[in-house]
């Protein structure tokens, strides 16, 4: 049976003359009714092979060799009016990056008009065949949301409805970019659901990007480990992720925080991912400046993908290469009990959003409802429960960035309020790092500019901006030459570091993280993770963590606030409450997470 989809022997070239492969020799196949993986670092091709398919390469990129076959008709070669037919229709994308996808100027319901209409859906079922698949992505109040903007839902709402628009058409093949990056645990389950129940029922084939190795290995039926746009490691999911053969693959599997057993401090990979520049000078394996079982050899020659298994093959001059092992140090926690005065208070604290039709009040979400609990300095508390339960509406709120309804937040024991010097007081503390990168970064900034803005009121001179800018480039781990870059020459994950490292500029006594490792891969989060443990240690920093990845929250937090429809509902030290939850819906949480092992079941 022909495949679906298949690539042969794709190479993309950047730069005009004389350039560099950024996508090298790629080798795919995807069936019909099959779910095909892409896992690796941020950088490493995954959504540059997305793009290839739909025809969206950055300008000077090219490709210079082999076929991209949709049902035999190559891609490539297809006129554009031809190719646009396939898209929206028979090829459906979910981008990385929502909110940046979504239109921030016209309703969610306009949007998927438009869509529909593409489509030849008449007009009268528009609104109703909308809300249906508003409905089948578990948003809930479909028919309110299709009168909302983007910018008055949530990170994982937008995700959600993206989900929903590819959705629309019944496409043959969807291409899926980190579509679960956003979502609660729970979310994520019933989308995956969907996506099966999609495949049972039309046979569509799905190309999965992910960083979360757990979650490929259950939903994933092949794998492709890619790294600086060559494929590392290639087979069955649960034989890839299971024993990972690859030095590379294997240093993935050790930077993945459990949710149960032992806290071993992470292991990331030292160094970057090389430039298109390293790339140039560079001879041999796309791993030998990181590799940790390098050898001579391996910068003589580009390895072949050999067998190494009864489906599994591997890019490595070492067909069975030894097991690396993982970390064995556990990670410690500090005495909260001896910090004193609270370093941030809150108390009573309420938020509504009230929609109004002239003076009539249409709709009302309570997004925090009576909210108290307080951080002490250098501790690290989690957030953790479902789209809209009001976990980033609690950090806005303490940033000052929303005016809250009723209730106290103290710093220092002295509550903020809202004039000039309280202001001062707060920013000068406290730090944000939002959920979306790209709309947080100034477009027409370089990187440089971004991450030492908060010293230009300080009057630094040029030389002391650069040698900070430096500093923190090395702290998140991004490669100098980055300095010089504008936002949209850089992956999703690239900017969130460039996001981080903004906000720790001026080293404030508490950080509110907002999603801030969702969107990276396993390496670039295990880095960070130990960057924040790292900045506690040295500097006593305190962290208000606001994330979805439960496994993330217990290897970092020292406590954990539990939130569902505005409430928490559950609070008390993380490991506490991880292993015996109290609360029914807590136990729903922990419940819907990925089993680490791929031989037990999960009911997605």
């Amino acid at each position: 049976m022909t495949a679906l989809l298949e690539l042969r022997d794709v190479t993309v070239t950047a730069g005009k003359t004389d350039g560099v492969a950024i996508i090298r020799d790629v080798n795919l196949s995807l069936d019909r009714g099959a779910i095909l993986g892409l896992v690796g670092e941020s950088g490493a091709g995954k959504s540059m092979i997305g793009r290839l398919i739909g025809r969206q390469l950055p300008g000077s990129f090219r490709v210079t060799q082999g076929q991209v076959l949709f049902e035999g008709q190559d891609l490539l070669a297809m006129s554009p009016a031809a190719h646009r037919e396939l898209l929206g229709r028979r090829i459906a994308f979910i981008p990385q990056e929502p909110m940046s996808a979504l239109n921030p100027v016209i309703t969610i319901g306009d949007q998927m008009d438009e869509h529909l209409a593409r489509q030849g859906v008449p007009v009268a079922d528009r609104r109703a065949r909308a809300a249906a698949a508003l409905a089948e992505v578990k948003i809930p109040g479909p028919e309110e949301v299709l009168d909302k903007y983007a910018f008055q839902l949530s990170g994982g709402m937008c995700q959600r409805v993206m989900i929903a628009m590819a959705f629309l058409s019944d496409p043959d093949l969807v291409i899926s970019d980190e579509a679960t990056t956003a979502l609660d645990v729970t979310t994520q389950t019933h989308i995956i659901r969907l996506l099966r129940s999609l495949q049972q029922r039309r046979g569509t084939a799905i190309i999965f990007i992910t960083h979360d190795l757990r979650l490929a290995a259950h939903v994933c039926d092949r794998i492709a480990v890619l790294y600086a746009g060559d494929v590392f490691e290639y087979g069955d999911a649960k034989a890839v992720l299971a024993e990972p053969r690859h030095p590379y693959t294997q240093a993935l599997n050790n930077a993945n925080p459990p949710l149960g057993g032992e806290i071993a401090r992470l292991t990331p990979l030292p160094g970057q991912m090389p430039s298109p520049a390293d790339l140039k000078r560079q001879t041999g394996c796309r791993l030998v400046t990181r590799c940790p079982l390098v050898t001579e050899a391996c910068s003589k020659g580009v390895p072949a993908l050999v067998p190494a298994g009864p489906d599994q093959a591997i890019r490595c001059i070492m067909t069975a290469p030894p097991k690396i092992a993982a970390n064995e140090n556990s990670v410690t926690r500090p005495n909260i009990a001896e910090k004193g005065l609270p370093l941030l208070a809150v108390e009573g604290l309420n938020k509504s959003y009230v929609t109004r039709r002239g003076w009539r009040e249409t709709s009302r979400v309570d997004a925090v409802i009576g909210a108290e609990f307080s951080i002490a300095p250098g501790e690290f508390v989690g957030i953790v429960g479902e789209s809209g339960s009001g976990k980033s509406s609690m950090g806005r709120l303490i940033m000052g960035l929303e005016a809250p309804d009723a209730g106290t937040i103290a710093l220092h024991g002295v509550p903020l309020g809202e004039n000039e010097a309280d202001w001062q007081r707060r920013i000068a503390a406290i730090q944000f790092v939002f959920q979306d990168p790209r709309s947080a970064l100034n477009p027409r900034r370089r990187v440089l500019s971004l991450v030492t803005q908060k010293l230009e009121a300080k009057s630094a001179v040029p030389s002391d901006r650069k040698r900070r800018a430096e500093e923190l480039m090395e702290d998140v781990g991004m490669p100098l030459a980055m300095l010089e870059r504008f936002p949209r020459q850089m992956s999703g994950g690239q900017r969130q570091r460039v996001n981080i490292a903004r906000a720790l500029c001026d080293m404030p006594q508490l950080l509110i993280a907002d999603e801030i490792v969702s969107g990276l891969d396993v390496l670039v989060q295990a880095q960070i993770l130990n960057l924040l443990l790292a900045l506690r240690a040295e500097h006593n920093i305190a962290l208000l963590f606001i994330s979805h990845d439960l496994a993330v929250v217990r290897y970092l937090c020292d406590r954990v606030l539990v939130m569902q429809k505005g409430r928490i509902v559950e609070t008390g030290p993380t490991e506490t409450v991880f292993r015996d939850p109290a609360h029914p819906y807590t136990k729903e949480l922990l419940a819907s997470v990925p089993p680490e092992d791929w031989r037990v079941q999960w009911p997605a």
